[in-house]
Parts: structure tokens; sequence; C-alpha cells
């Protein structure tokens, strides 16, 4: 009678875990579906507001920095005499924007500046003024606040880039292409941008995310590349 009884216990003990796993692995399911559902719809679509202004590149979205550097920060500023120091495009209201030298990731994307009113120089590009292609990336936006490229779009050919060097020296270059590339191409388009759109001159290739937003990839799906070349040599 005893063991019937234990036996019965064991068997009522397991038949509770079996439901228990059995109801966990439903919720589990259900969690599972609902997200890629949710995904899915998403996909495409335009990010939220307290959003839509990020693309974070090689840099996670919490390390980002949205506070503009002050004039006494820009202004000590200091580089190399013959690297890029400050960015300026009148027109989209960018006023002496440090450039920052970068390299790029272990993923071999192209590294970027933590705060996002700072753009990046590769440093294995060309310098100004030596006859080359400089490449500069520079954010989308933050969280909550537009970076300094938001606008890069906007800019026709004919606009003008100025860049100014360590030693002070200024150079001006006049935009002749401004293109956005599907995400997919972009690797292979950046072949293209390190080369100068008009042969034998000096040129400056500006890069930023545009496009649709990717909730599933967490990023844009566009890139946006605004070439232009040497002004005054």
């Amino acid at each position: 009678m005893s063991f019937k009884i234990e036996n019965r216990k064991t068997l009522i003990k397991w038949a509770i875990w079996g439901v228990l796993a059995t109801m966990l692995l439903i919720v589990f399911l259900r969690v599972v579906i609902f997200e890629a559902q949710y995904y899915s719809e998403k996909e495409g679509s335009e990010r939220a507001v307290a959003e839509e202004v990020s693309d974070v590149g090689a840099v996670e979205l919490e390390e980002l920095i949205e506070e503009e550097p002050t004039e006494t920060e820009v202004k000590e500023y200091t580089v190399a005499p013959d690297h890029p120091r400050y960015l300026t495009i009148e027109k989209l209201g960018i006023n002496k924007a440090r450039i920052l030298a970068m390299n790029v990731t272990n993923t071999g994307e192209l590294d970027t500046p933590r705060n996002i009113f700072d753009v990046g120089w590769y440093s294995k590009s060309g310098k100004p003024g030596m006859g080359g292609t400089m490449i500069i990336d520079g954010h989308n936006g933050g969280p909550n606040v537009s970076g300094v490229f938001k606008k890069l779009p906007t800019l026709s050919n004919g606009d003008l880039i100025t860049i100014e060097r360590g030693d002070g020296l200024v150079f001006k270059y006049k935009v002749v292409e401004n293109k956005s590339v599907l995400l997919s191409e972009a690797d292979s388009y950046m072949s293209t941008a390190a080369k100068s759109p008009e042969e034998g001159k000096e040129s400056v290739t500006l890069i930023t995310c545009t496009g649709e937003w990717s909730q599933k990839r967490k990023t844009y799906l566009s890139r946006q590349f605004t070439r232009a070349v040497l002004v005054n040599n």
C-alpha cells in the first residue's frame, strides 16, 4: 500500500511539472512569434521620432554624445599641420566641425566619432592639399538630436565644402556628385568613393547613413556619398 501511495505521488508530481513546462513553452513560443511578426511589420518603416535621427555606425547608441562642443573646445582643438582640422558647409549650417582622425573597426567598417557633431577622417585616405581623396564620415544623428550630416542629402552640385588644415591653410571643394546608395551596394561603391570624380583633381568624399530604417538590422538601408573636387588649387 505504501509503495502505491508513493508511486501515485510521484506521478502527480511529474504531471504537475509537465503542465508547468508545457505552459512555459507556450509562453516562449508566443513571444518569439510576436517578436518576429513585429519586426516584419516594422521592416522598412520610418523610425519613431525619439530614434529617428540615429545612425551610430560602429559606435553603440548609448555611447554617443549629443552635446555640441563649446567654442573653447573647438578653438583649442589641434591636429598635425598637414591633417584636416575643421569642416565647414555654410549651406548646411556646419561651422568648423572638428575633424577627428579615425581608422577602421575590426569588421572593416569606417569608424565614427562618439560626438554626433564631430566628423571622422579616415587617416589612411588623402590629406588636404596633397592631391588625393579624403574620406570623411559623420553621424546622421543620435537618439534625440540630429547629427552633423543629417542634411547632407540636400547638397547640390556647385555647393562648397571648406576644410581647414592644422596649419591654418583653407581648401574649398565644389560638390559634383551627391547620391544615395543602397546598403547592399555601399561596400562595392567605396572603391569609387575613394577616387576623385574628376581625374587629376584633389577631392573629398563625405559619407553618412540615410534612407529607410531597418528595425531588424538596426541601421538605415542606404548610404549617402557626397563627392567634391578642389577649386582653389
